[in-house]
């Protein structure tokens, strides 16, 4: 969908902000543009909808050079999202959704709407409609700005750090919002952060950028943590990486054992004595807790269990934070619908960890 060709940005200063970048932006898929201030992640963003002007090279889009079309109508086939959702304040929200098809000559009845529409799709409640902005929490706001991008149905989404001014627990839930839209929808999105937990998380593909706006690495993001290009690619994924490398390791084959879970109202005669401490369970077969086998029967308080991983669902990232949160050293697994499917310990979790990193090697070895 977009191919960016030996671009340069410079400016009357002599200041480059972008140096020689090349890019192949894959069709319907989220590609990251990532690294630290002044690397020119923004200002490459910015050239694709022609808001800054690229000083050399040519950036085609669906193979048509974007110089070669009218300023408004290249903007107009592109949805555009910023930090603090740049929404008008003097509109309704569903007025703001409705802003570019009413641009396009839509009527305002099928603006709306369209909009309308769009408020269910990124998770807005219908009644905001008639709201404005500022009675928004800045969650929703942003996913007002997502709408309005979507609004007439762009082929192409261009995302500049839309979500680093809300707290991480609504950051995370925007960004799980974005892939569930992109799931359905298939844009081709260009995404722009600081933020490499952000860019591996929701990224297809992640373009490492230095600062001068020189390209250090593009690939998937799995490719990026267990290969990285050099020293500075390094640095700046940060000495977790390994870590957050377990995220693309499926905890579908882990060994789960039911031997120390017990229900509720499970005397100690029907324990499993050789465990040191028993997940009880309600009568349903939902997590309540840890106990010894002693405290079976109501004698004994119950230990927080941390939280539970979706087993085939979670990644052997979630698995492994789920033992190591775990009072008991053992990661509590729940199928789709909550109830316990098993229980790991953090042994069993650290061999199928090195079972799969063995098997990353001997792809990497095939594929080389």
């Amino acid at each position: 969908m977009i191919r960016i060709d030996s671009v340069t940005k410079r400016y009357p200063d002599g200041t480059v902000a972008v140096d020689r970048l090349s890019l192949e932006i894959p069709d319907r898929s989220i590609t990251v543009l990532v690294g630290p201030s002044g690397c020119g992640k923004t200002t490459t963003l910015r050239m694709i909808n022609r808001m800054v002007e690229p000083t050399e090279g040519t950036i085609l889009l669906d193979g048509k050079d974007i110089l070669r079309q009218p300023v408004n109508t290249l903007r107009r086939s592109m949805g555009y999202v910023i930090q603090n959702a740049g929404l008008f304040q003097h509109r309704t929200i569903i007025d703001n959704i409705a802003t570019v098809p009413r641009l396009l000559g839509w009527s305002k009845d099928k603006a709306r709407e369209r909009a309308r529409e769009l408020m269910e799709r990124v998770g807005l409640d219908a009644a905001l409609a008639k709201r404005y902005p500022y009675q928004l929490s800045g969650g929703q706001q942003q996913r007002v700005g997502v709408a309005r991008a979507l609004a007439a149905d762009p082929p192409v989404l261009l995302m500049d750090e839309p979500f680093s001014a809300v707290d991480p627990i609504v950051r995370k839930g925007l960004q799980d919002e974005l892939l569930r839209i992109q799931e359905e929808l298939g844009k081709t999105i260009v995404f722009v952060t600081h933020d490499i937990d952000e860019a591996v998380k929701i990224g297809t593909m992640v373009a490492v950028m230095r600062t001068g706006g020189r390209l250090a690495q593009y690939a998937p993001p799995a490719e990026l943590l267990s290969d990285p290009a050099d020293a500075f690619v390094e640095d700046f994924l940060g000495a977790d990486r390994g870590v957050r490398r377990l995220s693309f390791f499926p905890s579908t084959g882990l060994e789960l054992t039911m031997a120390p879970v017990v229900t509720a109202d499970a005397g100690t005669e029907r324990a499993d004595t050789d465990a040191e401490f028993l997940l009880v369970t309600d009568a349903d077969g939902r997590p309540l807790g840890w106990t010894e086998p002693e405290g079976l029967g109501g004698n004994g308080r119950l230990l927080s269990y941390g939280r539970p991983f979706v087993v085939g669902t979670d990644s052997l990232r979630a698995a492994l934070d789920c033992a190591v949160l775990s009072p008991t050293g053992w990661a509590v697994a729940v199928d789709t619908d909550g109830k316990v499917a098993g229980v790991v310990s953090q042994q069993t979790i650290a061999e199928a960890i090195r079972g799969a990193h063995a098997r990353g090697l001997t792809d990497a070895k095939v594929a080389g």
